[in-house]
């Protein structure tokens, strides 16, 4: 069995997972502190469940950092109750070996210790970058973002499938701002958006006079991503001619400019497509070598349809850009909300942000209701799934969750296992959600809200 060092400053959950753990047969060992965390390591520690936010200056980051600078060092599962792209990316590229969101139920961390290494090797920590337009936290989107940090700081040439407007580019683009080739050239080739007879030039380059037009000579996209990151966006489109010309791009490193020599390039390749690229082999539409060239490391990335949760998040990202770009600060109705969560989205993301945007001109006041959004009712699905709790919704309903959590705490005096119990949910999560709406330790209707632990035996 293992000993588990537990990393949280929240009193009541550490000793939750301690109690689990021990039930589970394992040793706990408890932290309530990022340095008070580091210094336990001194001892045999078989893993660490670290939180992400905590006080005193020493974050979750922070600690992961210097765990996995050290030798030997044991696996660590970062946790967190407010999960984002940035801080999954950058957890797994420093060397989580997974990122949860709390709370953690038993039969969840069972399978956590079940699959734990003794000891995973040591990664050399990187610099901090941001991958701000990547929204969506659903379990689809959750492995895609643990995909990228673990895939951002080696070469190796990533696969990115997807239908079209799933954000294959997007998905690009953070895994070069979380690469060391960050401070280097970001190229993007729609392969499909250039004639055949240009493509050749577009990618490699030619030399002036190679032929008719060409009056000066050009780099080539490959060259100008010397270093750094080179998308190549519907690769499924390329004619097989230039298929066996990519191939020995990626087997060799070199391309030959049109007209001109052999030059040598460094730029990390990622490709994307929406087609079916097994299918297209077995027509023989496109090179299986090839395929097998590009697909060292695929990512997948879900359509819309099969991640709801990420619907509305998504949709509040783009009022708030909208609002960024001179817009008006609107906001969402419940029915709007309702709307956009049954609708089966064949656009994916691409077309929900249409549909934001067009409402946000379209929309003389500062509410969007459900009238305002111009999608088809053809495509609308059943809402079933996670109840009000257990998901994150936008202001206007989160207003309604606070009030019934408020309402509830008031109800039963402040004890939170009472409150857990009327509302149906467990008491982790009715402490994550209090911290949410700033009640963990703030006031309950003008009422001081018990602190931690003290009202719950």
């Amino acid at each position: 069995m293992a000993t588990v060092l537990i990393v949280d400053d929240d009193a009541a959950l550490r000793e939750s997972l301690a109690e689990t753990l021990t039930d589970l047969g394992h040793t706990p060992r408890l932290a309530s502190s990022g340095r008070d965390g580091l210094a336990a390591l001194s001892g045999e520690i078989d893993a660490v469940l670290l939180d992400l936010r905590m006080p005193g200056g020493l974050d979750g980051i922070d600690v992961l950092r210097r765990i996995r600078s050290q030798q030997d060092a044991p696996p660590v599962v970062v946790l967190t109750a407010f999960a984002s792209a940035e801080n999954t990316i950058e957890a797994m590229r420093l060397g989580a070996f997974d990122h949860l969101t709390k709370p953690i139920g038993r039969g969840e961390l069972k399978v956590l210790l079940d699959r734990l290494p003794q000891r995973t090797p040591t990664r050399t920590a990187a610099r901090q970058s941001r991958a701000d337009a990547l929204i969506g936290l659903s379990d689809g989107m959750r492995r895609v973002q643990k995909t990228i940090g673990l895939a951002a700081d080696g070469d190796a040439t990533v696969l990115i499938l997807g239908e079209t407007g799933t954000g294959k580019e997007l998905v690009a683009r953070a895994l070069h701002v979380h690469s060391r080739r960050k401070s280097h050239p970001f190229i993007a080739v729609n392969c499909a958006a250039i004639p055949a007879d240009l493509l050749e030039s577009e990618l490699f380059g030619h030399v002036k006079g190679s032929f008719t037009g060409a009056t000066s000579d050009r780099t080539g996209a490959f060259r100008e991503a010397e270093n750094g990151t080179l998308f190549l966006d519907e690769i499924g489109d390329m004619p097989l001619a230039m298929q066996a010309k990519i191939l020995r791009a990626l087997q060799e490193r070199i391309v030959t400019p049109v007209g001109g020599k052999p030059v040598k390039v460094s730029a990390r390749v990622a490709a994307a497509t929406h087609r079916d690229l097994t299918k297209l082999v077995t027509s023989g539409q496109f090179r299986e070598d090839l395929y097998f060239g590009l697909n060292v490391v695929p990512i997948a990335i879900p359509p819309l349809r099969e991640r709801p949760s990420d619907i509305v998040p998504l949709a509040e990202h783009f009022l708030t850009l909208a609002a960024s770009a001179g817009g008006s600060d609107k906001q969402l109705t419940p029915a709007a909300i309702e709307k956009l969560s049954r609708y089966n989205w064949p656009g994916n993301v691409r077309e929900l942000r249409n549909v934001i945007e067009r409402a946000c001109v379209l929309t003389r006041n500062d509410i969007i209701d459900a009238g305002d959004l111009d999608i088809g009712g053809s495509q609308e699905r059943s809402l079933d799934g996670p109840s009000l709790l257990e998901v994150d919704l936008p202001s206007a309903v989160a207003k309604l969750e606070e009030t019934m959590i408020r309402k509830a705490l008031e109800a039963s005096g402040g004890n939170r296992t009472e409150a857990a119990r009327r509302l149906n949910i467990n008491r982790q999560l009715l402490y994550t959600k209090m911290q949410r709406y700033g009640l963990a330790d703030g006031e309950v209707s003008g009422k001081p809200t018990p602190s931690v632990g003290k009202d719950d035996n």
